[in-house]
């Protein structure tokens, strides 16, 4: 990394913004600057002097310097205009610090992937600035892509005991190890020269969640992290509402605040209203309860423990990720279990029915699900049957509809009485509605505001909601990924597009090798399938000597369509004897010549467009 290229980086001065954005306007129209990047930067650094300097060839006198109000850079590359990969930095001078890092789960047109992490470019180019990453909560869309990261960039991890034990488990998977530095909510602790955090108690769907007030030298940056406004915790620890109105009152520069339910409007009901639903549920049971529920619901899986204790049952864990959570909750003190009243998985035959509850991971349908594999029979130690009562404890996640009532069918279909969230109170979101974040407003005061975690629909509604508070929509800002928000005491501006922030996809053990190319392909070949035409070429007579020979996947059933299938093959071997009486010896333009050929003979006859493959042989 050069020293010119950096320091015309960290300077954001007018000069330096226009000749950015001249820069990006001609990388947009494909243009590129004949220049050498020392030239380049000669010629930033130049345009960023003050004007008396360049006159006087001067330089200017420390006064002048401190009257510069600081400026601090905030980069979002991941959680806006999308739900989950929530991640953004925040950069000071030379030192950034990262909150959060999380992933998102493929769309249904990413064929294979597994899952979507942010891009790290920027921060692995600003490597020597990066001083740590504060982690809110223990969601995967806040720290599902740590391990990613650590293996790009080894950065010191701050947080509180339950995010960092799941990050642990996480890195363990990795075979990976990173700095970790426990906090607690309340504390008040300094990263680097620049930043002082005073982690706060936040109320949202998973224990220990925390919201960050960031002081640096421009002044204090909010950021709420996950939650909702929850006045009668099932833990007991509510928010700080005195505090919270305390940093209000010394002064907010910028807050960036959650807008998942900004949609809706009042509150969102406190976890006890589900406690008190599940309890009238199990009493009135006379079967076995199958309960499934997100994993890291610590909250919800010690009602679920102490209704099941309450009721005279015993209760059995099923599923990967639900064991996991439940022994590192069980081991940090965040579930207690009672004496005699877990029992293992494989072993819960011998109980009877109306003395168990299996609480299980699959309540948004996953394939490989724990719940997913009972409603297929795929379960080794678990089949539903007649009269099982089925508790979906959570809500579908926009885009995971389809599976979660295809598993409901399937269990209703095998005789289970199925109750989800349609039909009672057995879930609350973790998210704030707009009343709460009203009042968040209210307490906070920030100067400006900088809507974040959710859709444009979500954003945009956000910032009409804290004008509507009065805020000047001059003071709110809407940015994409990748897009920079650089905030003073005198002014705020945005600078589209400074760092990349494109999704990374995950397929296996890949990481950013499929991108937009392969994932057409794969696309084609679900919508028509494949063919692959083989045929042997001599290369001395330059005639076929075998073939042409067509292998079908996906397009059509061979043996009921003999027919086409062998007029396929005269119409490639036509073609094919066409180039060479052309004296075609070019292969490139031979198989090109039989895949255009080949591919509007099969439109004509079938109006289907499959991926056609040609492969020839020479002997």
């Amino acid at each position: 990394m050069s020293e010119n290229k950096t320091t015309a980086q960290s300077r954001p001065s007018a000069a330096a913004r226009a000749s950015r954005g001249r820069a990006q306007s001609g990388s947009r129209n494909g243009s590129r600057s004949r220049g050498t990047k020392n030239n380049n930067a000669a010629a930033v650094k130049k345009a960023q002097e003050p004007a008396s300097q360049k006159k006087s060839g001067k330089k200017p006198s420390a006064s002048k310097k401190k009257r510069l109000p600081a400026r601090v850079k905030i980069i979002p590359l991941g959680g806006l205009h999308e739900i989950g990969k929530n991640m953004t930095a925040i950069e000071f001078e030379d030192e950034i610090l990262i909150i959060d890092c999380g992933l998102s789960f493929p769309d249904d047109d990413m064929f294979g992937i597994d899952k979507v992490i942010p891009d790290f470019s920027y921060l692995k180019y600003n490597s020597s600035k990066i001083r740590g990453l504060v982690i809110t909560h223990g969601h995967e869309d806040h720290i599902g892509a740590v391990p990613y990261l650590i293996k790009e960039l080894n950065v010191p991890i701050y947080g509180t005991r339950l995010p960092l034990g799941l990050i642990e488990n996480k890195l363990k998977e990795h075979n990976l190890k990173a700095r970790m530095n426990t906090v607690t909510a309340g504390e008040t602790f300094k990263i680097g020269k620049h930043f002082t955090i005073e982690a706060l108690r936040i109320t949202h769907s998973i224990a220990d969640s925390i919201c960050l007030a960031i002081n640096t030298p421009a002044g204090c940056i909010f950021h709420t992290g996950d939650f909702k406004i929850d006045y009668t915790p099932v833990d007991g620890d509510p928010i700080d509402f005195a505090r919270l109105a305390q940093i209000g009152s010394q002064g907010v520069l910028l807050m960036m605040a959650d807008s998942t339910n900004v949609l809706r409007p009042g509150y969102t009901q406190s976890e006890r209203v589900v406690g008190k639903t599940l309890e009238n549920i199990f009493r009135s049971a006379e079967r076995r309860i199958i309960i499934a529920t997100f994993s890291s619901n610590v909250h919800r899986i010690q009602k679920i423990i102490d209704i099941a204790r309450l009721c005279n049952r015993k209760v059995a864990i099923s599923g990967r990720s639900m064991v996991n959570v439940v022994d590192l909750a069980v081991d940090l003190g965040y579930i207690k279990i009672p004496a005699n009243t877990l029992v293992d998985i494989n072993k819960t035959k011998n109980i009877p029915d109306k003395e168990l509850v299996v609480i299980t991971t699959g309540s948004q349908g996953e394939p490989m699900s724990a719940l997913a594999r009972m409603a297929s029979n795929d379960h080794k130690s678990i089949n539903i049957k007649r009269g099982d009562m089925v508790i979906l404890s959570s809500t579908p996640v926009p885009g995971n509809e389809l599976t979660v009532s295809n598993v409901v069918n399937q269990l209703i279909q095998k005789g289970a009485e199925v109750i989800y969230s349609d039909i009672a109170d057995i879930h609350v979101s973790g998210h704030a509605c707009r009343e709460e974040l009203k009042l968040m407003h209210s307490l906070i005061r920030p100067k400006y505001f900088m809507p974040v975690h959710g859709e444009y629909r979500h954003l945009s509604t956000h910032a009409e909601l804290a004008h509507t508070l009065g805020m000047p929509m001059e003071n709110i800002f809407l940015l994409s990924n990748g897009d920079c928000l650089t905030v003073s005491q005198k002014e705020a501006y945005k600078t589209e597009a400074v760092a990349e922030a494109e999704g990374i996809m995950v397929d296996g053990l890949g990481v950013g090798d499929v991108g937009n190319i392969v994932l057409r392909d794969r696309r084609l070949l679900s919508e028509s399938g494949l063919i692959i035409l083989v045929a042997a070429i001599d290369k001395y007579s330059n005639t076929i000597a075998s073939g042409p020979d067509i292998i079908s996947r996906g397009f059509v059933y061979v043996r009921e369509n003999e027919d086409l299938i062998d007029e396929a093959c005269r119409r490639a071997e036509e073609i094919l004897e066409d180039c060479m009486e052309k004296n075609m010896k070019d292969w490139n333009g031979m198989k090109t010549a039989v895949r255009d050929g080949l591919s509007r003979f099969i439109y004509a006859k079938t109006q289907r467009s499959p991926v056609i493959l040609p492969i020839f042989l020479e002997v």
